[in-house]
């Protein structure tokens, strides 16, 4: 097998096209294996229909657990917890899971041994076959912590596929933003696809994005989605990309094409040729930065 090339496709904020672009460029590459790194929130699997092979609980951080049949009512728990994630409800001493921080000083400063810290389950991660290839996924459960952790523990699962079968390529829908999980689906990938679109919010976050790509020394590229809805804010993305020698890999105009086929569950670049051949353009670009 050659070396593992890892392409990520992120963008700085929602809504952009990104997992779009990243399930055409899934859809072109011969052998790879798929994941969906946006594990917030997840939909890569409606476009490409998965049946899973195997789902596993994501274990996260520990919090505490009061044995009200061992506490003495000390009140030093509470009294010492930081984060106020202790009440006493009816005469029990309760712990909020969400404000818990797992820092295990209620279980130290507790005289009686009535408490104790426990993992939390926080999300599934999945395993599964879709007509593209091999597919990892992942589902943080609402307001769960650990996104970060999560991201790694699939892209992991993707390099185990990768090698048993020999495959040399991994394509990334990373999440949006600049955040944790970024930060996870970024480092150690060998391209990076910013989608971005011609709105001025679009830009801001994408020059964000950009700087968290340099930090990590990833190679990046430009795809400027919907760049016909504003020309003059798609030129000065042009603009700013060449003025840090940044290569723009492709415009996609906006299409209606590409809207009816995600409202109808199914991979746009099959049946749209603009995103199609843009995609190929984009594949060729990164090709050669690759080698």
């Amino acid at each position: 097998m050659d070396k593992l090339k890892e392409i990520v496709v992120i963008s700085g904020k929602g809504g952009t096209g990104k997992t779009t672009v990243a399930s055409a460029l899934a859809g072109i590459i011969k052998d790879k294996v798929i994941v969906d790194a946006d594990v917030d929130a997840s939909n890569m699997y409606l476009l490409l229909h998965p049946s899973k092979i195997r789902s596993h609980e994501f274990r996260g951080k520990s919090i505490a657990v009061i044995d009200n049949s061992k506490c003495t009512s000390c009140d030093l728990c509470r009294t010492h917890c930081r984060f106020n994630a202790i009440d006493v409800l009816e005469e029990d001493y309760k712990v909020d899971p969400i404000s818990c921080d797992g820092c295990t000083l209620c279980e130290l400063v507790c005289p009686s041994d009535a408490i104790t810290m426990q993992d939390q389950i926080v999300g599934k991660w999945n395993i599964s076959n879709t007509e593209l290839g091999d597919f990892v996924y992942a589902r943080l459960n609402p307001g769960a912590e650990n996104s970060g952790n999560l991201v790694t523990m699939v892209r992991h699962q993707a390099k185990l596929i990768a090698k048993e079968k020999s495959i040399d390529t991994i394509v990334i829908d990373g999440p949006p933003g600049i955040g944790c999980p970024v930060t996870s689906s970024l480092s150690g990938t060998t391209f990076a696809v910013v989608v971005t679109e011609p709105s001025l919010s679009g830009i801001s976050d994408m020059k964000r994005v950009l700087d968290v790509a340099k930090h990590f020394n990833i190679p990046t590229g430009i795809v400027i989605n919907r760049y016909d809805v504003n020309l003059e804010n798609s030129d000065d993305i042009e603009k700013f990309a060449e003025g840090l020698n940044i290569p723009v890999l492709a415009k996609i105009g906006h299409s209606s094409c590409i809207m009816d086929e995600i409202s109808k569950g199914k991979l746009p670049h099959e049946k749209c040729n603009e995103l199609r051949e843009a995609v190929v353009k984009i594949y060729s670009s990164i090709k050669d930065k690759m080698e």
